[in-house]
């Protein structure tokens, strides 16, 4: 396992920050690569504590942190029981979290969609075979409700829609443009892609996003996308803010 570090204060392409004392890491998709999530954690612990001074760290993953990889269940076992210390930790849900959770309150008609999303990734991670399933759909839901254990699905419960941080607003996917933050839909908030991806709109606060991968950490004048595709390239990353200064992180094997 390689560590790659590029702890550089990006210029802002406007001017945005957060508020003082605070100092924020926001930490691409997951999809269930464990392997790279743990030293990412312990990265951001160092980094946090060789900048120093007396600022609150807060922690917000983005969505999306099981299906596709191997390791679903590993990934919420350690956001559920080695993440806490003095960190404020915002947990947001993704659309791989929505389908999951429709299935879990019964809507069996998603699951063959979500097992080809990577649902059966997640299925093997917690123990159950997925190959039954494709043909009888209506038995999953209540397999995987006794699959999951109680704290997993309280966490995955209590996922958050968006969090806002100054002049950062971060969500999953990105939001509609022209629709005031408050009055903005969960599901955009957890699916859209082209509307928002392609539109110049000043959304007020600057978006930080997931949902869509990029090679690197992607700087636009009105958002920040930073899923850098941990299933597909074995690279994970956080985006650190503080005051007006960028910085990345990236967890990173030399192959996926």
């Amino acid at each position: 396992m390689g560590r790659f570090s590029q702890l550089i204060g990006w210029p802002p392409p406007r001017r945005a920050s957060v508020p003082a004392g605070t100092r924020v890491y926001a930490i691409g998709d997951v999809h269930g690569r464990a392997d790279l999530l743990q030293p990412l954690l312990g990265w951001i612990a160092e980094d946090h504590a060789r900048r120093g001074g007396e600022a609150a760290l807060h922690i917000v993953v983005v969505g999306d942190l099981i299906d596709r990889g191997p390791a679903s269940a590993k990934v919420i076992d350690l956001l559920t029981t080695e993440t806490r210390g003095d960190a404020h930790y915002h947990f947001l849900s993704g659309n791989h979290e929505e389908m999951l959770l429709a299935i879990l309150d019964g809507e069996a008609e998603g699951v063959p969609a979500w097992l080809d999303h990577g649902g059966a990734e997640t299925l093997e991670s917690y123990g159950v075979d997925p190959a039954r399933f494709w043909d009888d759909p209506e038995a999953l839901p209540r397999v995987l409700r006794a699959a999951l254990p109680s704290r997993h699905l309280a966490f995955l419960r209590g996922m958050v829609d968006q969090v806002r941080i100054g002049d950062y607003l971060f969500v999953h996917a990105g939001i509609r443009p022209g629709v005031p933050i408050e009055e903005q839909a969960g599901r955009d908030l957890r699916w859209i892609r082209k509307e928002f991806l392609t539109s110049p709109v000043d959304h007020g606060p600057v978006v930080v996003h997931g949902h869509t991968i990029v090679p690197k950490v992607e700087y636009r004048r009105n958002r920040i996308a930073i899923d850098t595709g941990a299933y597909r390239t074995g690279r994970l990353t956080a985006l650190g803010l503080e005051g007006e200064a960028r910085w990345t992180l990236t967890s990173r094997l030399d192959r996926a």
